[in-house]
């Protein structure tokens, strides 16, 4: 698998950051998340504007070498062009949202943005748009280059140990 520029996508709560930090690492290379470029507050409640968000996204998809991994398919399919290898976590959504609850574990309960979040993960396979399963299906299945599918968290380590 040509790894050079990796794009990981997949469910809130499915991994993508842990296997995306772990395999820059690995591979010593830029690590990117998404959710830094689409945000503006480290809450994730005040979403950055489109237009700036991917011209960040474009200018760090233009490095030569990096991993890119999250959930925004609109933003994704503007740099999928430019990555030799496409990851899919396509872990069922009742696990995301256990592992969400496990990461959060100290928050409230009533916390609100944590409550959205639970809600998010757990209606990836319904969700309608650019960041749920139908999408994210597509892009994966029109992706030419190297491409896996990981379905089980277990398989994630799995992957990390075989290189």
């Amino acid at each position: 698998m040509d790894l050079t520029r990796t794009l990981i996508i997949g469910n809130s709560g499915s991994g993508k950051s842990w296997l995306a930090e772990r395999l820059a690492r690995h591979l010593q290379m830029p690590w990117i998340d998404l959710d830094s470029i689409n945000w503006l507050s480290d809450e994730c409640s005040i979403a950055r504007p489109r237009a700036e968000a991917l011209g960040m996204a474009r200018i760090a998809a233009s490095e030569e070498r990096w991993v890119i991994e999250g959930v925004y398919g609109w933003m994704i399919s503007e740099l999928v062009h430019r990555a030799t290898a496409l990851i899919w976590l396509c872990i069922d959504d009742e696990e995301c949202v256990a592992n969400i609850r496990q990461r959060e574990v100290t928050r409230d309960d009533n916390d609100e943005l944590l409550t959205a979040l639970l809600d998010w993960a757990g209606s990836y396979r319904a969700r309608e748009g650019s960041s749920g399963f139908s999408a994210h299906q597509r892009l994966f299945e029109g992706f030419t280059g190297s491409k896996l599918r990981l379905m089980e968290r277990t398989e994630t380590p799995a992957f990390l140990s075989s290189m």
